[in-house]
Protein backbone atom coordinates (compact mmCIF):
# COMPACT_ATOMS: atom_id res chain seq x y z
CA UNK A 1 0.00 0.00 0.00
CA UNK A 2 0.96 3.56 -0.68
CA UNK A 3 1.48 5.77 1.58
CA UNK A 4 0.97 9.35 0.24
CA UNK A 5 0.79 12.92 1.87
CA UNK A 6 -2.76 13.06 2.81
CA UNK A 7 -3.00 9.57 3.74
CA UNK A 8 -0.12 10.43 6.44
CA UNK A 9 -2.22 13.59 7.40
CA UNK A 10 -4.76 11.68 8.26
CA UNK A 11 -2.97 9.30 10.58
CA UNK A 12 -1.75 12.20 12.30
CA UNK A 13 -5.34 13.50 12.39
CA UNK A 14 -6.73 9.91 13.84
CA UNK A 15 -3.92 9.83 16.13
CA UNK A 16 -4.42 13.45 17.91
CA UNK A 17 -8.12 12.70 18.07
CA UNK A 18 -7.74 9.76 20.00
CA UNK A 19 -5.43 11.92 22.27
CA UNK A 20 -7.67 14.66 22.31
CA UNK A 21 -10.60 12.01 23.76
CA UNK A 22 -8.24 9.97 25.80
CA UNK A 23 -7.22 13.24 27.80
CA UNK A 24 -11.12 14.18 27.70
CA UNK A 25 -11.59 10.51 29.04
CA UNK A 26 -9.02 11.11 31.85
CA UNK A 27 -10.79 14.44 33.11
CA UNK A 28 -14.51 13.15 33.20
CA UNK A 29 -13.10 10.01 35.05
CA UNK A 30 -10.92 12.40 37.23
CA UNK A 31 -13.94 14.81 38.04
CA UNK A 32 -16.47 11.96 38.40
CA UNK A 33 -14.14 10.41 40.91
CA UNK A 34 -14.09 13.80 42.90
CA UNK A 35 -17.92 13.96 43.10
CA UNK A 36 -18.84 10.06 43.36
CA UNK A 37 -16.97 8.20 45.78
CA UNK A 38 -17.47 4.29 45.80
CA UNK A 39 -15.74 1.70 48.49
CA UNK A 40 -15.33 -2.09 49.07
CA UNK A 41 -12.78 -3.67 51.66
CA UNK A 42 -11.54 -7.13 50.63
CA UNK A 43 -9.35 -7.69 53.42
CA UNK A 44 -10.09 -9.66 56.28
CA UNK A 45 -10.49 -7.20 59.02
CA UNK A 46 -12.25 -4.46 56.99
CA UNK A 47 -9.41 -1.90 57.48
CA UNK A 48 -10.07 -0.04 54.98
CA UNK A 49 -13.82 1.37 55.76
CA UNK A 50 -15.86 1.61 59.11
CA UNK A 51 -17.79 -0.81 60.53
CA UNK A 52 -21.41 -0.32 60.72
CA UNK A 53 -21.31 0.65 64.14
CA UNK A 54 -19.38 3.69 63.48
CA UNK A 55 -21.08 4.79 60.29
CA UNK A 56 -24.51 4.48 62.40
CA UNK A 57 -22.57 7.23 65.20
CA UNK A 58 -21.58 9.63 62.35
CA UNK A 59 -25.23 9.91 60.86
CA UNK A 60 -25.92 11.12 64.56
CA UNK A 61 -23.65 13.59 64.43
CA UNK A 62 -24.65 16.44 62.80
CA UNK A 63 -21.79 19.18 63.26
CA UNK A 64 -18.61 19.67 62.19
CA UNK A 65 -16.25 17.39 63.38
CA UNK A 66 -12.83 19.32 63.66
CA UNK A 67 -9.27 17.04 64.44
CA UNK A 68 -6.32 18.92 64.79
CA UNK A 69 -3.23 16.60 64.50
CA UNK A 70 0.09 17.83 66.50
CA UNK A 71 2.50 16.32 64.41
CA UNK A 72 6.27 16.96 63.05
CA UNK A 73 6.13 16.70 59.42
CA UNK A 74 6.77 13.53 57.65
CA UNK A 75 10.59 12.05 56.69
CA UNK A 76 10.00 9.47 54.31
CA UNK A 77 13.48 8.42 53.99
CA UNK A 78 13.60 7.41 57.82
CA UNK A 79 10.45 5.82 57.76
CA UNK A 80 8.24 8.37 59.20
CA UNK A 81 4.73 8.45 57.56
CA UNK A 82 2.38 9.21 60.55
CA UNK A 83 1.12 12.62 58.89
CA UNK A 84 0.43 10.27 55.74
CA UNK A 85 -1.16 7.58 57.94
CA UNK A 86 -3.28 9.96 59.57
CA UNK A 87 -4.83 11.11 55.97
CA UNK A 88 -5.68 8.03 55.59
CA UNK A 89 -7.52 6.78 58.47
CA UNK A 90 -9.57 9.94 59.01
CA UNK A 91 -10.69 9.18 55.30
CA UNK A 92 -12.69 6.43 56.41
CA UNK A 93 -14.65 8.86 58.44
CA UNK A 94 -14.61 11.25 55.69
CA UNK A 95 -16.38 9.02 53.64
CA UNK A 96 -19.21 8.40 55.41
CA UNK A 97 -19.50 12.57 56.97
CA UNK A 98 -18.47 15.21 54.27
CA UNK A 99 -17.96 17.99 57.25
CA UNK A 100 -14.92 16.03 59.20
CA UNK A 101 -11.93 18.03 58.78
CA UNK A 102 -8.63 17.48 59.13
CA UNK A 103 -5.67 20.09 59.94
CA UNK A 104 -2.07 19.67 60.97
CA UNK A 105 0.25 21.63 63.34
CA UNK A 106 4.02 21.60 63.75
CA UNK A 107 4.70 21.80 67.62
CA UNK A 108 8.38 22.00 66.74
CA UNK A 109 7.66 25.05 64.35
CA UNK A 110 4.27 26.10 66.57
CA UNK A 111 5.24 25.51 70.22
CA UNK A 112 3.07 27.85 71.22
CA UNK A 113 0.00 26.44 70.16
CA UNK A 114 0.81 22.83 70.97
CA UNK A 115 1.71 24.71 74.69
CA UNK A 116 -1.75 26.56 74.91
CA UNK A 117 -3.56 23.20 73.43
CA UNK A 118 -2.17 20.90 76.16
CA UNK A 119 -0.69 18.78 73.94
CA UNK A 120 2.73 16.61 75.18
CA UNK A 121 3.51 14.13 72.67
CA UNK A 122 4.30 14.00 68.99
CA UNK A 123 0.87 12.85 67.29
CA UNK A 124 -1.17 14.19 69.68
CA UNK A 125 -4.06 14.73 68.11
CA UNK A 126 -7.38 17.16 69.14
CA UNK A 127 -10.97 16.17 68.36
CA UNK A 128 -13.86 18.74 68.63
CA UNK A 129 -17.55 18.75 68.04
CA UNK A 130 -20.20 20.53 69.19
CA UNK A 131 -18.00 23.18 71.28
CA UNK A 132 -16.48 19.99 73.17
CA UNK A 133 -13.14 18.60 72.68
CA UNK A 134 -11.39 15.81 73.76
CA UNK A 135 -7.41 14.50 73.38
CA UNK A 136 -6.34 11.15 71.33
CA UNK A 137 -2.67 9.78 71.86
CA UNK A 138 -1.28 7.50 68.92
CA UNK A 139 -1.46 4.45 68.22
CA UNK A 140 -5.17 5.22 66.61
CA UNK A 141 -7.76 2.31 65.94
CA UNK A 142 -11.26 2.57 64.43
CA UNK A 143 -12.34 1.26 68.30
CA UNK A 144 -10.64 4.44 69.91
CA UNK A 145 -11.89 7.35 67.87
CA UNK A 146 -15.55 5.90 67.53
CA UNK A 147 -15.60 5.73 71.30
CA UNK A 148 -14.58 9.27 71.30
CA UNK A 149 -16.86 10.63 69.27
CA UNK A 150 -19.90 8.74 71.16
CA UNK A 151 -18.36 10.39 74.41
CA UNK A 152 -18.45 13.76 72.29
CA UNK A 153 -22.19 13.55 71.20
CA UNK A 154 -23.43 12.23 74.91
CA UNK A 155 -26.00 14.98 75.96
CA UNK A 156 -26.71 12.93 79.02
CA UNK A 157 -23.70 13.61 81.59
CA UNK A 158 -25.42 12.64 84.42
CA UNK A 159 -23.48 9.64 86.42
CA UNK A 160 -24.74 5.87 86.81
CA UNK A 161 -25.19 5.44 90.53
CA UNK A 162 -24.82 1.59 91.43
CA UNK A 163 -25.80 -0.08 94.63
CA UNK A 164 -23.04 -1.29 96.91
CA UNK A 165 -22.69 -3.34 100.41
CA UNK A 166 -24.66 -6.67 99.91
CA UNK A 167 -22.75 -8.03 98.06
CA UNK A 168 -23.19 -6.64 94.26
CA UNK A 169 -21.59 -7.21 91.06
CA UNK A 170 -19.37 -3.72 91.31
CA UNK A 171 -19.26 -1.53 88.18
CA UNK A 172 -15.47 -0.92 88.95
CA UNK A 173 -14.51 -4.50 90.29
CA UNK A 174 -11.84 -6.48 89.64
CA UNK A 175 -13.58 -10.52 90.33
CA UNK A 176 -14.37 -12.59 88.14
CA UNK A 177 -18.37 -12.46 88.95
CA UNK A 178 -17.81 -8.42 89.14
CA UNK A 179 -18.95 -6.21 85.83
CA UNK A 180 -15.48 -4.14 85.71
CA UNK A 181 -14.36 -4.64 82.43
CA UNK A 182 -18.31 -3.80 81.45
CA UNK A 183 -17.66 -0.03 83.58
CA UNK A 184 -14.64 0.41 81.59
CA UNK A 185 -16.41 -0.32 78.29
CA UNK A 186 -18.68 2.62 79.95
CA UNK A 187 -16.42 4.70 81.02
CA UNK A 188 -14.46 4.77 77.70
CA UNK A 189 -17.74 5.83 76.31
CA UNK A 190 -18.69 9.06 78.52
CA UNK A 191 -20.12 7.88 81.46
CA UNK A 192 -19.30 8.62 85.05
CA UNK A 193 -20.06 6.43 87.96
CA UNK A 194 -21.30 7.39 91.73
CA UNK A 195 -21.77 5.16 94.45
CA UNK A 196 -24.75 6.05 97.17
CA UNK A 197 -24.32 5.05 100.65
CA UNK A 198 -28.30 4.78 101.05
CA UNK A 199 -27.38 4.08 104.65
CA UNK A 200 -26.52 7.80 105.09
CA UNK A 201 -28.19 9.51 102.34
CA UNK A 202 -31.47 10.90 102.85
CA UNK A 203 -32.72 9.41 99.75
CA UNK A 204 -31.04 8.54 96.09
CA UNK A 205 -30.00 11.20 94.70
CA UNK A 206 -31.85 12.70 92.10
CA UNK A 207 -29.23 14.00 89.69
CA UNK A 208 -28.04 10.77 88.62
CA UNK A 209 -29.01 8.77 84.99
CA UNK A 210 -30.24 5.30 86.57
CA UNK A 211 -29.54 3.29 89.90
CA UNK A 212 -27.89 0.01 88.85
CA UNK A 213 -28.74 -3.36 91.19
CA UNK A 214 -26.32 -5.77 90.19
CA UNK A 215 -27.71 -9.20 92.07
CA UNK A 216 -27.15 -8.24 95.72
CA UNK A 217 -26.40 -11.49 97.57
CA UNK A 218 -27.59 -10.31 100.95
CA UNK A 219 -30.37 -8.59 102.37
CA UNK A 220 -31.12 -5.06 101.39
CA UNK A 221 -32.25 -2.95 104.65
CA UNK A 222 -36.17 -2.02 104.83
CA UNK A 223 -34.62 1.79 105.17
CA UNK A 224 -32.74 1.30 102.06
CA UNK A 225 -35.32 -0.32 100.51
CA UNK A 226 -37.64 2.13 101.15
CA UNK A 227 -35.43 4.79 99.45
CA UNK A 228 -35.00 2.88 96.35
CA UNK A 229 -39.06 2.76 95.85
CA UNK A 230 -38.96 5.97 96.81
CA UNK A 231 -36.44 6.76 94.03
CA UNK A 232 -38.68 4.71 91.15
CA UNK A 233 -41.95 6.52 92.48
CA UNK A 234 -40.68 9.96 91.64
CA UNK A 235 -39.34 8.75 87.85
CA UNK A 236 -35.48 7.54 88.89
CA UNK A 237 -34.24 4.97 85.72
CA UNK A 238 -33.14 1.66 86.74
CA UNK A 239 -31.33 -1.20 85.46
CA UNK A 240 -32.11 -4.25 88.23
CA UNK A 241 -29.90 -7.57 87.19
CA UNK A 242 -31.04 -10.54 89.07
CA UNK A 243 -29.51 -13.69 89.55
CA UNK A 244 -32.32 -15.50 91.17
CA UNK A 245 -35.58 -15.61 92.48
CA UNK A 246 -34.47 -13.79 95.89
CA UNK A 247 -35.51 -10.60 95.35
CA UNK A 248 -33.21 -9.98 98.94
CA UNK A 249 -35.52 -7.29 100.45
CA UNK A 250 -36.94 -6.02 97.51
CA UNK A 251 -39.87 -7.33 97.10
CA UNK A 252 -42.25 -4.20 97.22
CA UNK A 253 -39.99 -2.69 94.46
CA UNK A 254 -40.66 -6.05 92.62
CA UNK A 255 -44.48 -5.57 92.64
CA UNK A 256 -44.37 -1.82 92.05
CA UNK A 257 -42.74 -2.40 88.64
CA UNK A 258 -45.03 -5.61 88.28
CA UNK A 259 -41.84 -7.98 87.82
CA UNK A 260 -41.63 -11.79 88.58
CA UNK A 261 -38.34 -13.85 88.35
CA UNK A 262 -38.62 -17.74 87.86
CA UNK A 263 -37.35 -20.18 90.56
CA UNK A 264 -35.62 -22.75 88.08
CA UNK A 265 -32.86 -21.56 85.48
CA UNK A 266 -33.60 -22.25 81.56
CA UNK A 267 -31.83 -25.04 80.50
CA UNK A 268 -30.39 -25.14 76.98
CA UNK A 269 -29.77 -28.16 75.24
CA UNK A 270 -28.18 -26.28 72.04
CA UNK A 271 -25.40 -25.45 74.31
CA UNK A 272 -23.85 -28.55 74.01
CA UNK A 273 -23.01 -28.04 70.23
CA UNK A 274 -20.91 -25.23 71.05
CA UNK A 275 -19.00 -27.55 73.82
CA UNK A 276 -20.78 -25.64 76.45
CA UNK A 277 -22.81 -26.50 79.39
CA UNK A 278 -26.83 -26.82 79.03
CA UNK A 279 -27.14 -23.94 82.15
CA UNK A 280 -25.47 -21.58 79.34
CA UNK A 281 -28.99 -19.89 77.09
CA UNK A 282 -28.14 -18.62 73.96
CA UNK A 283 -30.56 -15.84 72.63
CA UNK A 284 -30.67 -14.41 68.98
CA UNK A 285 -34.17 -13.44 69.14
CA UNK A 286 -35.14 -10.41 70.90
CA UNK A 287 -38.05 -8.24 70.80
CA UNK A 288 -39.26 -4.63 68.98
CA UNK A 289 -37.49 -2.48 71.38
CA UNK A 290 -35.61 0.56 70.87
CA UNK A 291 -33.13 -1.35 72.38
CA UNK A 292 -32.57 -4.69 70.57
CA UNK A 293 -34.47 -3.21 67.28
CA UNK A 294 -31.81 -4.51 64.35
CA UNK A 295 -29.62 -6.19 67.29
CA UNK A 296 -28.71 -9.29 65.54
CA UNK A 297 -25.76 -10.61 67.08
CA UNK A 298 -25.62 -14.06 69.42
CA UNK A 299 -25.50 -13.27 73.49
CA UNK A 300 -24.86 -15.63 76.06
CA UNK A 301 -26.73 -15.74 80.00
CA UNK A 302 -25.31 -18.60 81.76
CA UNK A 303 -27.62 -19.26 84.58
CA UNK A 304 -30.75 -17.43 83.69
CA UNK A 305 -33.91 -17.23 85.10
CA UNK A 306 -37.21 -16.25 83.25
CA UNK A 307 -38.42 -12.54 83.92
CA UNK A 308 -42.44 -11.30 83.55
CA UNK A 309 -43.35 -7.77 83.60
CA UNK A 310 -47.20 -7.02 83.40
CA UNK A 311 -48.11 -3.84 82.17
CA UNK A 312 -50.36 -1.45 84.92
CA UNK A 313 -53.11 0.81 83.93
CA UNK A 314 -53.01 2.63 86.85
CA UNK A 315 -49.64 3.55 86.93
CA UNK A 316 -48.80 3.45 83.28
CA UNK A 317 -46.27 1.16 82.52
CA UNK A 318 -45.76 -0.11 79.59
CA UNK A 319 -43.91 -3.59 79.43
CA UNK A 320 -41.43 -4.41 76.00
CA UNK A 321 -39.92 -8.24 76.00
CA UNK A 322 -36.43 -7.79 75.27
CA UNK A 323 -34.30 -11.33 75.48
CA UNK A 324 -35.80 -14.56 74.26
CA UNK A 325 -33.36 -17.56 74.77
CA UNK A 326 -32.97 -21.10 74.12
CA UNK A 327 -35.59 -21.77 71.64
CA UNK A 328 -34.94 -25.13 71.94
CA UNK A 329 -34.73 -25.58 75.21
CA UNK A 330 -36.89 -24.88 78.42
CA UNK A 331 -37.52 -23.40 81.71
CA UNK A 332 -36.78 -26.06 84.18
CA UNK A 333 -39.53 -25.94 87.04
CA UNK A 334 -36.95 -27.55 90.03
CA UNK A 335 -34.77 -24.97 91.46
CA UNK A 336 -31.07 -26.13 90.23
CA UNK A 337 -28.07 -24.62 92.61
CA UNK A 338 -25.85 -21.73 91.37
CA UNK A 339 -23.11 -23.57 89.94
CA UNK A 340 -23.93 -27.27 89.76
CA UNK A 341 -21.75 -29.03 87.11
CA UNK A 342 -22.31 -31.79 84.83
CA UNK A 343 -26.12 -30.93 84.56
CA UNK A 344 -28.02 -33.69 84.34
CA UNK A 345 -31.82 -32.89 83.92
CA UNK A 346 -34.51 -33.80 81.17
CA UNK A 347 -37.45 -31.98 80.03
CA UNK A 348 -40.85 -32.70 81.86
CA UNK A 349 -43.65 -31.47 80.01
CA UNK A 350 -46.16 -31.65 82.97
CA UNK A 351 -44.26 -29.12 85.15
CA UNK A 352 -41.53 -27.64 82.83
CA UNK A 353 -42.02 -24.46 80.22
CA UNK A 354 -41.04 -24.82 76.96
CA UNK A 355 -38.94 -22.29 75.10
CA UNK A 356 -38.17 -19.84 73.45
CA UNK A 357 -37.92 -17.82 77.04
CA UNK A 358 -37.62 -14.31 77.78
CA UNK A 359 -35.00 -13.46 80.24
CA UNK A 360 -35.23 -9.33 79.95
CA UNK A 361 -37.93 -6.97 80.08
CA UNK A 362 -37.99 -2.93 79.70
CA UNK A 363 -40.72 -1.12 81.43
CA UNK A 364 -41.68 2.64 80.09
CA UNK A 365 -43.74 5.26 81.36
CA UNK A 366 -44.13 9.41 80.79
CA UNK A 367 -43.18 10.84 84.19
CA UNK A 368 -44.26 14.36 84.58
CA UNK A 369 -42.66 15.97 81.59
CA UNK A 370 -40.04 13.27 81.17
CA UNK A 371 -40.25 9.68 80.65
CA UNK A 372 -38.90 7.02 82.93
CA UNK A 373 -37.16 3.47 82.49
CA UNK A 374 -36.65 0.48 84.12
CA UNK A 375 -34.81 -2.72 82.57
CA UNK A 376 -35.05 -6.27 84.68
CA UNK A 377 -33.09 -8.52 83.57
CA UNK A 378 -32.81 -12.06 85.25
CA UNK A 379 -29.06 -12.66 84.48
CA UNK A 380 -26.24 -10.74 85.73
CA UNK A 381 -23.53 -13.02 84.71
CA UNK A 382 -23.72 -12.25 81.10
CA UNK A 383 -22.09 -8.55 82.03
CA UNK A 384 -19.92 -10.37 84.41
CA UNK A 385 -15.84 -9.98 83.69
CA UNK A 386 -15.68 -13.53 82.85
CA UNK A 387 -18.43 -13.19 79.47
CA UNK A 388 -18.31 -9.94 78.50
CA UNK A 389 -16.55 -10.15 75.52
CA UNK A 390 -18.80 -13.08 74.64
CA UNK A 391 -20.59 -12.77 71.21
CA UNK A 392 -22.40 -9.82 71.47
CA UNK A 393 -22.75 -9.27 75.30
CA UNK A 394 -21.16 -6.01 75.71
CA UNK A 395 -23.32 -4.52 72.73
CA UNK A 396 -26.34 -4.96 74.22
CA UNK A 397 -25.51 -4.12 77.54
CA UNK A 398 -24.50 -0.41 76.23
CA UNK A 399 -27.72 -0.54 74.34
CA UNK A 400 -29.30 -0.97 77.57
CA UNK A 401 -27.86 2.20 79.67
CA UNK A 402 -27.75 4.06 76.27
CA UNK A 403 -31.48 3.78 76.14
CA UNK A 404 -31.50 4.22 80.45
CA UNK A 405 -29.80 6.94 80.15
CA UNK A 406 -31.96 8.31 76.93
CA UNK A 407 -29.12 8.17 74.43
CA UNK A 408 -31.63 6.58 72.45
CA UNK A 409 -29.56 7.85 69.55
CA UNK A 410 -26.35 6.17 70.02
CA UNK A 411 -27.84 2.58 70.60
CA UNK A 412 -25.67 1.00 68.21
CA UNK A 413 -23.07 -1.98 67.33
CA UNK A 414 -20.10 -1.09 68.75
CA UNK A 415 -17.37 -1.36 66.42
CA UNK A 416 -15.06 -4.72 66.44
CA UNK A 417 -11.09 -5.00 67.21
CA UNK A 418 -9.27 -6.19 64.39
CA UNK A 419 -9.00 -10.06 64.12
CA UNK A 420 -5.11 -11.65 64.44
CA UNK A 421 -3.64 -11.07 61.12
CA UNK A 422 -0.63 -12.68 62.21
CA UNK A 423 1.33 -15.58 60.00
CA UNK A 424 2.77 -18.04 61.89
CA UNK A 425 5.30 -20.16 60.17
CA UNK A 426 6.36 -23.68 61.58
CA UNK A 427 9.90 -23.75 63.17
CA UNK A 428 10.92 -26.50 60.77
CA UNK A 429 13.31 -26.98 57.55
CA UNK A 430 10.58 -27.29 55.00
CA UNK A 431 8.52 -24.37 56.89
CA UNK A 432 11.37 -22.00 56.54
CA UNK A 433 12.29 -22.89 53.05
CA UNK A 434 8.31 -22.36 52.14
CA UNK A 435 8.57 -19.20 53.46
CA UNK A 436 11.61 -18.03 51.59
CA UNK A 437 10.09 -19.25 48.45
CA UNK A 438 6.12 -17.56 48.83
CA UNK A 439 8.14 -13.99 50.01
CA UNK A 440 11.09 -13.81 47.27
CA UNK A 441 8.89 -14.68 44.68
CA UNK A 442 6.57 -11.79 44.94
CA UNK A 443 9.87 -9.83 45.80
CA UNK A 444 12.05 -11.15 42.72
CA UNK A 445 11.17 -13.90 40.69
CA UNK A 446 7.59 -13.01 40.08
CA UNK A 447 9.03 -9.57 38.52
CA UNK A 448 12.05 -11.06 36.95
CA UNK A 449 9.85 -13.57 35.07
CA UNK A 450 7.26 -10.92 33.97
CA UNK A 451 9.88 -9.09 32.21
CA UNK A 452 11.81 -12.10 30.91
CA UNK A 453 8.09 -13.27 29.78
CA UNK A 454 8.02 -9.40 27.94
CA UNK A 455 11.18 -9.41 26.45
CA UNK A 456 10.50 -13.38 24.59
CA UNK A 457 7.32 -11.73 23.30
CA UNK A 458 8.58 -8.73 22.00
CA UNK A 459 11.55 -10.54 20.54
CA UNK A 460 8.87 -13.35 19.32
CA UNK A 461 6.98 -10.51 17.64
CA UNK A 462 10.04 -8.86 16.31
CA UNK A 463 11.31 -11.84 14.36
CA UNK A 464 7.82 -12.63 12.68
Amino acid sequence: MKINRKFRWQLLAQNWMFVLVFLALVVMLGFLSSQYRWAKDITQANRNILTQGSVNVLKQMEGDINITVYATNDDANNGDTFRKGMLDFVARYQREKKNVFIKFINPSEEPKLAQEAGVKVDGETIVEYNKRSEHISPPFAEQEMTNLLVRLSRTNNQPVMYLDGHGERLLQGLKNHDLGEFGKQLESKGFKFANPDLTIAQAVPANGAMLVIAAPQVDISAVEAKKIKAYIESGGNVLWLLDDDNLHGLQEVAEYLGIKVSAGIVVDRAAEQYGADPKMAFASLYGDHPITRNFMLRTVFPEAHQVDGQASDDLGWKVGRLIDVAPNGWLESDKIPAGAQNLKVSFDAGKDKAGPINVGVALERTYGKKGQRVVVIGNANFLANTFITNGGNLDLGINIVNWLAGDDRLITIQPMPLKDINVTIPATDQGRLVAWIVFHAFQYLIPIGLFVAGFLLWWKRRKA
